[in-house]
């Protein structure tokens, strides 16, 4: 389905606006449908996207996972567009609303949103046909929003879930980024020492038939290995991330990945707790919406990325399924810290399990926030002292000949 702007007129005044359809043909016969007198008809193509923005909106023809940017922008729709229900305005009218504040591939979506609504479908129904936009639990929650009268509060919630992984995601990717540059010019400055400072110092020195001292041959060996050998080691650098790739693409060695993530030291429980921040919020808000918790922890295994917790949550379901109690069924996958059977534990006993969710994803919140700082904390100096002795012996290996050169002569 694509979308048109158009120019017509009424019996009264001139109107403008846009309208999505199949054909030119259906958006001409919609307008006349609506009393319009249509006057001028084209594809709406926001500037540099061309007939991109059209494809964007056609259900299967791009990948259903919702893009990085396009997720920011669902999360700031989903937030303005409770906000305007939540104050008694429409759902058309805030649709229309929400449409003018953004630009490009994102307005058609929403537009297209509008226009479907429009036609009778629920807003539910409506994202689901866009799922390269709205993922399931999206979808979910609104459904769920719409049914029981409380649309408004329910896309809070949902705002409020994306604003804060949003926000979770954006700790652990900036306590990254730093080890991430070090290690990258560590390695840049390392090769270009080898390869183009180091040869070109020592190459006077062993004409003279000077005996090199060992950080130098160890220096010296490394770079003629790499001026000579280093198309076999852009091969093996290029055969180890494909194969690594492609080992990825295997269920089995995504499992394995992903169990390998979790063990991992630091690293290991800043991700499972980052993923029981997810899970847990996901669980809470659903059952704040009235869905129940088989359903809802059906809709937590998609949006739960690490296939090792995954396949714990659906071993959960089944043993819940088969009428075991919520904590056990949790304990007996193993996958999960014995505060976390817990706190489930309680909840179900209490009737309160929304609200202990609420309270365990705020705490493994802050755990994964101080974790990411400790871990920041260490790989900074810990890289830039590897780094600084890296540098120090090549800096020695090429220093100390000269050296030994000058006392010679002298």
């Amino acid at each position: 389905m694509a979308v048109f702007t158009y120019k017509a007129s009424d019996s009264r005044t001139d109107v403008t606006g846009t309208i999505a359809a199949d054909t030119p043909r259906q958006a001409r016969d919609l307008l006349r449908e609506r009393g319009l007198i249509v006057r001028d008809l084209i594809d709406y193509a926001p500037a540099r996207e061309g007939k991109a923005a059209v494809r964007f909106l056609r259900p299967g023809r791009l990948s259903p996972r919702p893009r990085r940017g396009m997720r920011h922008q669902a999360t700031t729709f989903i937030r303005e567009l409770s906000t305007l229900l939540g104050v008694g305005m429409p759902l058309l009218e805030a649709l229309e609303t929400v449409s003018r504040q953004h630009r490009g591939r994102f307005q058609s979506s929403i537009i297209l949103l509008r226009d479907r609504v429009s036609a009778g479908i629920s807003l539910g129904a409506a994202m689901r046909e866009q799922p390269q936009v709205f993922d399931g639990l999206c979808v979910n929650i609104t459904e769920v929003g719409e049914d029981a009268g409380t649309l408004d509060t329910s896309l809070e919630r949902l705002a409020e879930f994306r604003e804060r992984s949003e926000q979770l995601r954006s700790r652990v990717g900036t306590a990254l980024i730093y080890p991430a540059i070090v290690t990258t010019l560590a390695v840049v400055a390392s090769i270009f020492l080898m390869t183009f400072v180091v040869p070109r110092i020592l190459e006077p020195l062993i004409e003279q038939g000077m005996p090199l001292p060992f950080p130098t041959r160890v220096v010296k060996g490394l770079s003629d290995f790499v001026l000579v050998w280093w198309w076999l080691i852009a091969a093996l650098v290029v055969g180890i991330v494909a194969t690594f790739s492609a080992i990825l693409r295997t269920p089995a060695g995504r499992m394995g990945w992903h169990r390998l993530l979790l063990k991992l030291p630091l690293f290991g429980d800043l991700v499972r707790k980052q993923a029981i921040v997810r899970i847990a919020v996901v669980l809470g808000t659903l059952l704040k919406s009235g869905i129940v918790f088989v359903r809802a922890l059906q809709i937590a295994q998609r949006t739960t990325s690490n296939l090792v917790l995954r396949d714990a949550l659906a071993r959960c379901e089944h043993a819940i399924t088969a009428g075991g109690d919520i904590a056990d069924a949790l304990e007996q996958t193993g996958a999960f810290p014995p505060m976390v059977v817990q706190i489930f534990s309680l909840g179900q006993q209490s009737g309160r399990l929304e609200e202990m969710l609420d309270r365990l994803a705020t705490a493994y919140d802050q755990q994964v926030n101080s974790a990411a700082q400790r871990l920041a904390a260490i790989l900074e100096p810990v890289l830039i002292i590897l780094l600084a002795l890296g540098v120090l012996f090549i800096v020695l290996a090429t220093v100390l000949p000269i050296l030994e050169a000058g006392n010679a002569i002298g």
